[in-house]
């Protein structure tokens, strides 16, 4: 839009870190995936150079602002309850209760569509089916590749369409892990699975399974109304760095950073945690794959006790390899009734503790989190203050 390109004919791709030949490519056009198989999750050397090709850096800002665009133009055909917003570029909009008002399911798609067209100028593919699954296979496999960007999957479609999908990790939940399993219990196809026994699926798969048998023969019960709410939250934050890490005090720089920033948001919500779990990606030229390793502690919020336990979990596991990713969280969450101290530390020192990063926390909300940061995050290999000023990962 901002650049005056047609999506549908340009040679355009979105790449977050375009300077490292590890940059990953947040999304492209279908031109790029039909002429250079370039698609989501490609890297930067596998970009051929081609006059054509436009390499545009992310701007998650206004991306979120657009998005929030088009979440209202959604809600003048459907109500909250009937609205998933299933990830940042796409939702799942339940309109079998809007036709009295907008007309059938396909008026109202078109209406939806042209409405974004006419508004924001941009062009958007619909997916429509008897349940999401449907609808979202319908999305992916045939509205993108459609003239006027609108594919409809019904129960009676499933044989010649459904069944027909090649490869397998084009249907929704069927990735390459999965694929690969499913070869081994000599399932190659969609319509091998439709047609195997369900119990020998949930057997050798578990309940993923026999969901899938299901999802095979079209089959999806879910009711947009029916909010899933888990049972226990956790809190993380993961990266992927911009180089390989040999040095090992640089990745412990960036641990130290990623907690500061997690139990920030932990004491925000007035809750504590007592798993925490670290886990590490060597660098791809390495024979190893990584660890993931989690420790039992006492309850806490506390920057200083959960970085002393995630540095403890890294140098008990790591291997003298270079890392290349690293990902934190926080599990069993429960909200704090009050300050429960340990019997082995001062009550004085926890409370004055806890007082001095609750003032840090007030400072970051206040100036940013760049605001208030230890000086470790300024030598090399530190990445606390360049993506303070990022969104959701990426360059504002």
């Amino acid at each position: 839009m901002k650049r005056r390109l047609n999506p549908l004919e340009a040679y355009l791709v979105v790449m977050s870190n375009q300077e490292s030949q590890g940059g990953l490519v947040l999304a492209a056009t279908q031109k790029m995936k039909d002429t250079f198989n370039i698609k989501t999750g490609s890297r930067r050397y596998e970009i051929p150079e081609d006059a054509r090709i436009v390499v545009a850096e992310p701007r998650m800002k206004l991306y979120l602002q657009v998005n929030e665009m088009i979440i209202a133009i959604f809600k003048r055909y459907v109500g909250p309850e009937h609205l998933l917003i299933y990830s940042i570029d796409e939702a799942i909009l339940d309109v079998s209760h809007s036709h009295s008002l907008f007309g059938d399911t396909m008026t109202i798609a078109k209406r939806i569509q042209q409405d974004i067209l006419d508004e924001l100028r941009l062009y958007v593919t619909i997916g429509i089916g008897e349940n999401p699954l449907l609808a979202k296979v319908a999305l992916d496999v045939e509205a993108k590749h459609h003239p006027n960007g609108i594919a409809e999957w019904r129960y009676a479609d499933v044989p010649n369409k459904l069944w027909q999908v090649k490869p397998m990790t084009k249907m929704w939940g069927i990735g390459r892990r999965t694929e690969v399993q499913l070869n081994r219990i000599g399932i190659y196809t969609i319509y091998d699975l439709a047609h195997a026994e369900p119990n020998y699926l949930r057997h050798a798969m578990g309940i993923v399974g026999e969901e899938l048998f299901y999802h095979a023969n079209g089959i999806d019960y879910t009711d947009l109304a029916e909010k899933y709410v888990p049972l226990s939250k956790s809190y993380g934050k993961s990266q992927i760095l911009e180089r390989d890490y040999a040095n090992h005090k640089e990745v412990e720089i960036v641990i130290r950073e990623m907690v500061e920033d997690i139990a920030m948001r932990l004491r925000r919500e007035h809750a504590e945690t007592s798993v925490v779990h670290v886990s590490i990606g060597y660098s791809r030229y390495s024979t190893l794959k990584g660890f993931g390793s989690q420790l039992k502690i006492h309850p806490t919020d506390s920057s200083k006790k959960i970085t002393t336990y995630a540095l403890h979990i890294f140098r008990k596991h790591v291997a003298n390899e270079p890392i290349r990713s690293l990902s934190i969280q926080l599990g069993k969450i429960r909200y704090k009734e009050g300050t429960q101290l340990n019997l082995f530390e001062s009550a004085v020192q926890t409370v004055n503790q806890e007082q001095l990063e609750r003032t840090i926390d007030k400072i970051r909300d206040r100036y940013g989190f760049q605001s208030l940061m230890h000086a470790s995050s300024l030598v090399i290999g530190a990445t606390g203050i360049r993506r303070a000023s990022m969104v959701g990962g990426h360059k504002g």
